[in-house]
């Protein structure tokens, strides 16, 4: 296993402390696999997905995920207006780390 933080270093100035910042909160991974695996997704389609998520809490994620570059919004001109969400190449690169994520929870989920 490789270390991420220095001895000495600041916990707060590591690459695990970037990563974290990113996808930290409880909607943040659900929403990067929904849109890996089932997307994209327009507003709507995401929040029945995702319920009981509120519209509040996904805009407010929505909006963090797009400003880091972890997903696309994507608007449409037409009538209605349309915009769907999907992810970006760097939320992509992402997908293999939540692949083995979700590995381990499935291995180690029925030991407690």
């Amino acid at each position: 296993m490789q270390k991420c933080i220095g001895k000495g270093s600041q916990f707060e100035d590591s690459g695990f402390a970037y990563s974290m910042s990113l996808i930290a909160g409880k909607y943040k991974l659900p929403i990067l696999y929904s849109l890996a695996f089932y997307g994209p997704f327009r507003y709507n389609e995401l929040k029945r997905f995702l319920d009981p998520i509120s519209f509040k809490t996904l805009t407010s994620n929505l909006k963090d995920l797009e400003k880091n570059g972890l997903i696309i919004r994507k608007e449409y001109q037409e009538i209605p207006p349309k915009v769907e969400y999907f992810l970006s190449d760097k939320g992509i690169s992402l997908m293999p780390i939540l692949d083995e994520l979700c590995e381990w929870g499935e291995k180690n989920k029925d030991e407690n």
